[in-house]
This record gives structure tokens, C-alpha cells and sequence, in this order.
């Protein structure tokens, strides 16, 4: 079997899977973001699940990631949709964080050649608790960069989907080939 084929495609696309969630984690947590922390950690699970199963020749496992990376996908977009404001959605809930903070995104006000100033508060009408945060000279916006990291899950999902469905159809071409096949657990059954 050489190291083209599509388990070890699917396998490095799990990798890299694995590498963006991550990184994409990290930047949620700064940014107490919730909902997708947990998002993330649910697609961590499945891909290492998806990763497991394709080293392991099993495709119970691997049709387990194809259906999330069909949900994953779906979640993607929704992100996509919230951040650029489509449909009603704003930015500016605390949807992301559940209602518990004020807490945004973490590129807000950490983004790449943006300044970030403390301002302090005014007199009237201003808890002890908080500052006003200007932030100026932004390269990009938070929400593109936000959508920019959805781009990468969605094409990288896809990309997966269709490695996965390869691989599950080469593993049931494979088991169909065998000699023998197994009708229950620990038996043979008979040709």
C-alpha cells in the first residue's frame, strides 16, 4: 500500500484537522467564547474518534466523523452568518458566550496592527468593574479573521467528508473481499 493512498491522505488531513482546532481553541479560551470552546472540544473528540478509526481499519468510527464534519460544517456556517450579520444575527450579543459575559472575541481588540487603548470611565453612569477598551489601526476586523478561521474548518470538513467516504467504501470492499466473513462475534460463517 503506498503513502498516497486515501486512508493516509484522510489520516494528515486528521492531523491538520487536529493542528486548526487547536489553534482555534487556544484564541476561543482568550476570548471566553463559550459556545464555540465547546464546539471545538466536541470536534477535537470526533476527529481523534475519525484518526483512531482510520489507523484501526474501522469504519464505524470513521462514518461517526463523516457525519460531523456534516454538522461541523453547518456550525461553520452559522458562525459565518453570526459574525458578518446575516439574517438578524449581530456581533455584538453575548450569544457566543451563552448571556454569562460581556466577553467578545478574542481578535476584537488583539488582531493583527490593531492599538488597543484603555479609556478611563466616565463619571455618571459607570460601574467600578468596567473600562472602555478603543481600539484603532486594525490591519483586518475581528469578525473577518473570525470568518476567516470558519473558511479554513468549512473547506477542511469537506475536504474530510470526501476522504472519509472513500475510505469507508474501500474498507467494505475490503471486508467483502475476505475469504470469510464473520456473521456474529467470535464465529465463522459458513459459504
Amino acid at each position: 500500500m503506498g503513502c498516497c493512498t486515501g486512508r493516509c491522505s484522510l489520516i494528515c488531513l486528521c492531523a491538520l484537522q487536529l493542528l486548526s482546532a487547536l489553534e482555534r481553541q487556544i484564541f476561543d479560551f482568550l476570548g471566553f467564547q463559550w459556545a464555540p470552546i465547546l464546539g471545538n472540544f466536541l470536534h477535537i473528540i470526533v476527529v481523534i474518534l475519525g484518526l483512531f478509526g482510520t489507523i484501526q481499519y474501522r469504519p464505524r468510527y470513521i462514518v461517526v466523523y463523516t457525519v460531523w464534519t456534516a454538522l461541523w460544517v453547518t456550525w461553520n456556517v452559522f458562525i459565518i452568518c453570526f459574525y458578518l450579520e446575516v439574517g438578524g444575527l449581530s456581533k455584538d450579543t453575548d450569544l457566543m458566550t451563552f448571556n454569562i459575559s460581556v466577553h467578545r472575541s478574542w481578535w476584537r481588540e488583539h488582531g493583527p496592527g490593531c492599538v488597543r487603548r484603555v479609556l478611563p470611565p466616565s463619571a455618571h453612569g459607570m460601574m467600578d468593574d468596567y473600562t472602555y477598551v478603543s481600539v484603532t489601526g486594525c490591519i483586518v476586523d475581528f469578525q473577518y479573521l473570525e470568518v476567516i478561521h470558519s473558511a479554513v474548518q468549512i473547506l477542511l470538513s469537506l475536504v474530510g467528508f470526501v476522504y472519509a467516504c472513500y475510505v469507508i467504501s474501500i474498507f467494505m470492499e475490503e471486508e467483502d473481499t475476505l475469504p470469510w466473513r464473520l456473521s456474529r462475534p467470535g464465529r465463522r460463517a459458513k459459504m
